[in-house]
């Protein structure tokens, strides 16, 4: 393995890892060196996935917590660092979906969208960040989507709180890259996971995908490893305040 994309020595917290894209991202990081830890607020579905991790060989502990809940962020970042090690790597994963027009969204489901994705990014980056300054170095990686570059109807909350990411990973790369970190996001297209299975399975949107998308055809979780890696290995040390598209040129095309 080129040292240029090892991970080896390195401590990743991946949040919504139960399953997905979370998922995904951590098998990639294991795979390529790096001790993980999965969060999620399921608690079932998570120790699944740790053994997954854990009986393919990989170093894969696993912390249930609500990202959006701070004393609770706050709690478990202790406990992992104080059980397992610094964290040099934090992937901000945790998402939800809500597929309703504007009229139809109620403020408290707005205001769940935005603790889960943007506070819930905030709090754990937050958490970490104070630790990863006083070492001198630290990757964060935060989910953002193209939706933070255009949006879409029926997923208003889930745009703005995907558009609030990326402007807060730009934030947060101001504030802490001269502190020796590195923070960038990226911004998956149209991806088959749960929370995108209205959409894949409806034969008029997926007609319309592979009418739109270059590539003609959905992204996988496995196509956001790369990018992944990338961003979290000695790679990108120069790359900073980025939000990777991974779309298969949907955002290039008219």
């Amino acid at each position: 393995m080129s040292e240029l994309f090892s991970l080896a020595g390195r401590r990743a917290l991946i949040t919504g890892a139960a399953r997905g894209i979370g998922y995904a991202l951590s098998e990639g990081l294991a795979a390529h060196g790096a001790c993980i830890v999965l969060n999620d607020i399921n608690a079932d579905q998570l120790e699944e996935a740790g053994q997954r991790l854990r009986g393919a060989g990989y170093n894969a502990a696993t912390s249930v917590f609500d990202v959006s809940d701070e004393p609770a962020v706050q709690a478990a970042v202790a406990k992992i660092e104080a059980d397992e090690g610094a964290i040099d790597i934090l992937i901000n994963n945790a998402g939800i979906q809500i597929r309703k027009n504007l009229v139809d969204v109620s403020a408290a489901e707005f205001q769940r969208m935005l603790n889960v994705h943007v506070l819930g990014c905030f709090n754990v980056a937050r958490a970490l960040a104070p630790g990863m300054i006083a070492r001198g170095h630290g990757k964060i990686v935060n989910l953002a989507s193209i939706m933070a570059e255009g949006a879409r109807g029926s997923t208003g909350p889930y745009n703005a709180a995907k558009g609030a990411i990326k402007l807060l990973t730009k934030t947060m790369c101001a504030e802490w890259a001269a502190l020796g970190l590195n923070i960038n996001a990226i911004g998956p297209g149209f991806v088959k996971t749960d929370l995108s299975a209205a959409l894949h399975n409806d034969a008029d949107f997926n007609s319309w995908l592979e009418a739109r998308v270059p590539q003609a055809r959905w992204g996988t979780t496995d196509d956001l490893v790369g990018p992944c890696v990338f961003l979290a290995s000695p790679a990108s040390d120069f790359v900073n305040g980025q939000n990777i598209v991974v779309d298969g040129g949907v955002t290039s095309v008219f």
